[in-house]
This record gives structure tokens, sequence and C-alpha cells, in this order.
């Protein structure tokens, strides 16, 4: 079994889609090892995106993603970051396929509902961003 860090972003939180992206990841047999809801601070959100820092877009980024509460989770499934990718859909809703989160709930290539690890490293990276091993069930 592999772990696999994601968020619901604020634009899905704030339409109400926070259940329903959950029973789908449910549905896809992930296992909700950790569940926050939480408010990035400014700072946070800088930090866990620094990896974007010198990219175009990384101002709107933090903006939005502070602009409300989030939902982080740690979920287990086998081959869970590369499943995860799959249910998200491509990053683009309008290029995502039919039945993916993104197809279904996101508003736009930078709105785009949902945040997933990208690599085991990377998830290995994220998770304690936001969980420790205590909180993980």
């Amino acid at each position: 079994m592999e772990l696999t860090f994601s968020i619901i972003k604020p634009d899905a939180v704030a339409s109400g889609h926070t259940g329903a992206i959950l029973e789908l990841l449910e549905k896809e047999g992930f296992r909700i090892r950790g569940l926050r809801m939480l408010r990035l601070a400014k700072a946070q959100a800088e930090a866990f995106y620094e990896v974007h820092k010198e990219r175009p877009f990384y101002a709107s980024l933090v903006t939005f993603m502070t602009e409300g509460p989030v939902v982080a989770m740690v979920l287990e499934r086998e081959d869970a970051v590369k499943k995860l990718r799959e249910v998200m859909g491509a990053t683009n809703p309008a290029n995502a396929a039919e039945g993916t989160v993104r197809k279904r709930f996101a508003e736009s290539i930078e709105r785009n509902a949902i945040h997933g690890s990208d690599a085991p490293e990377t998830a290995a990276d994220e998770i304690p961003f936001f969980f420790t091993a205590a909180d993980l069930l």
C-alpha cells in the first residue's frame, strides 16, 4: 500500500463539493488516513508551493490557496500517487477526462479543485507539512 497527499482547494470547498470529492475518492478505493480542514496562512502557502516560486503563477496561486478553507488529506491504496493523478484529471479541466474530479468540479486551469502529489517522493515531503505520524489512522 502506498500513501499520497491531496488538498481539496478553496474553490471546491466554497462550492460545496468537498463531500462529493471525498465520496469519489473512496469509491476509487482510497482509504482516508488523515483529514484536516484548515485555512492556510500566506506563509504556509508560500512554503508549501515554494517549488513554484520562480513560476509566473506563484503569487496568484498563494493568493488563491489562502482565500478560504482547504481540506488536506492523506490517502492510501495500491499505486496511490498514480491512481490519484488519474482520478484528479488533467490540470486544465477542459482537457480532463469525463468523471474526473477536475472535469466535474474545477472552474479553470487555475481554480482546479484539487491538488495531489506528483510522485511518491513528493508525497513523502508533503504529508509531514500537514500531518504527524500520530495523525494518520
